[in-house]
């Protein structure tokens, strides 16, 4: 779970007015050793903490849901817990929000076993 620095470095490099839509992949651990909390409920306290930062710069949840059924795919591969769809107006405001003062990533940290963060480049219509 790991930060890619080279993906972040290009992140930063995107046009500064390109809308930026990410894509979150949740797997929660089952049980979180600090709070003795499950995975599930330290990631809602989380999101209570950090929905004034995505207020700050206007972010959007599109989506937050499980994945029910896998129509196509391999059967065998266990689906994610969770998914989270956010949009934010620019890269500025992504990097703002994550870097603010106070903003709870220890939080998202301690809730996941595994995820994925994942910048979704639309088609140009």
């Amino acid at each position: 779970m790991e930060v890619n620095k080279e993906q972040l470095q290009a992140l930063a490099e995107l046009p500064e007015d390109q809308e930026l839509l990410m894509l979150n992949l949740l797997r929660y651990k089952d049980r979180v050793e600090e709070t003795g909390l499950t995975g599930e409920t330290s990631y809602k306290q989380y999101m209570r903490a950090a929905s004034p930062f995505f207020e700050k710069v206007d972010a959007e949840i599109v989506f937050f849901g499980r994945p029910e059924l896998m129509l196509i795919g391999p059967e065998d591969q266990e689906l994610w817990d969770d998914i989270l769809l956010v949009k934010y107006r620019n890269t500025g405001e992504f990097f703002k929000m994550t870097q603010a003062k106070g903003y709870p990533s220890e939080l998202r940290e301690q809730s996941l076993q595994d995820s994925r963060l994942i910048y979704c480049k639309p088609h140009i219509r």
